[in-house]
């Protein structure tokens, strides 16, 4: 089930540093509500969080934790959420947008790769086990986060192995906290999961990572499973807000990014890292709005267009026209 935080942030009591433009005393706070997901693409957001940079942009966010990938986009398009911070799923994103067109802006990726030396993703198994690769797989049980996103990725992976999705490979749901005891407790032979899943593995002992960045080596690289969302209802009805959002967590992006191990011990308080685990947790790969290149948009697409081989969304579709423009904030 979701959990629902509520962080309040009184207009009286809010930027009283007596400085003046963003730091002033606000006259007004704005309730913004983000859905997100317990791993280490999110970090920006927890950093926000606990920086209190909401509360410095006068704004009071209602913070609602999910347990799957498609909860988040869910919500969005729904519209019971404004925006889905660092590490919402990128995949699942345009899916919703080839069914609901303009429903959502992308404003940041996240992810890893093997040319900028950050993790995003592993295939875990025991360490005594004999699978080396996704090969190793066939009459095997491969585990991965629950949702289309994922399940997509693990039937490419699978399929660029050379062995049959639907045949030579059986797929199970499993949701972040219950990877690594599925794979110790042998109800899965492998998962192929985000961080911080595979560094709490290696930590443990009781497992490791058999393939470092596997979906970097195959699909893109850097590779980006996750984005930063908003809906376009967020932004056409409340742009200042929505302004103060993408800089808040543009300026997180570069604090993570800048001092990651000032700001890692916060991830025991939303992931499920504990303290002893902090020293082998890997850097996540984050980019901020300011930051997305052209190498980001072709990373991107190279990821929706597997969705679109893989006949989970009809294309084509350019990723290009679902990111936020800086026109759309009325830069």
């Amino acid at each position: 089930m979701p959990m629902k935080q509520t962080l309040r942030v009184a207009a009286d009591s809010a930027c009283l540093l007596g400085a003046t433009g963003a730091n002033a005393a606000c006259d007004k706070t704005e309730k913004v509500t983000a859905v997100w997901l317990p791993i280490m693409q999110t970090t920006a957001y927890y950093v926000a969080l606990e920086e209190k940079l909401f509360e410095k942009a006068c704004i009071e966010i209602v913070s609602t934790k999910m347990e799957a990938p498609n909860q988040i986009i869910d919500a969005l398009i729904a519209e019971r959420a404004d925006f889905g911070p660092p590490g919402a799923a990128a995949g699942i994103a345009m899916i919703a947008e080839a069914k609901f067109p303009g429903k959502l802006k992308v404003f940041g990726l996240q992810g890893g790769g093997v040319a900028v030396d950050r993790i995003n993703d592993g295939l875990i198994v025991k360490p005594d086990s004999p699978i080396k690769s996704f090969a190793d797989l066939k009459g095997k049980s491969l585990g991965h986060v629950p949702g289309i996103q994922w399940r997509t990725i693990s039937r490419h992976m699978v399929r660029s192995a050379g062995l049959d999705p639907d045949t030579d490979v059986k797929l199970v749901d499993l949701a972040v906290a219950m990877q690594v005891p599925a794979v110790v407790g042998g109800t899965v032979d492998a998962t192929l999961s985000l961080e911080p899943v595979g560094s709490i593995a290696v930590a443990s002992g009781k497992a490791a990572r058999a393939l470092t960045n596997p979906v970097a080596r195959v699909i893109a690289d850097p590779f980006y499973s996750g984005a930063s969302l908003m809906t376009t209802k967020f932004l056409k009805e409340r742009p200042d807000v929505a302004r103060k959002v993408v800089a808040v967590i543009d300026e997180a992006t570069d604090l993570v990014n800048g001092n990651f191990a000032k700001y890692k011990p916060i991830l025991t308080k939303y992931t499920p890292t504990k303290e002893d685990q902090l020293e082998f947790l890997a850097q996540p790969y984050l980019r901020g709005f300011k930051d997305l290149n052209e190498t980001d948009m072709k990373s991107y697409q190279a990821l929706v267009d597997v969705f679109i081989k893989e006949g989970v969304v009809a294309g084509p579709i350019n990723v290009k026209d679902k990111v936020l423009a800086k026109s759309d904030l009325g830069n």
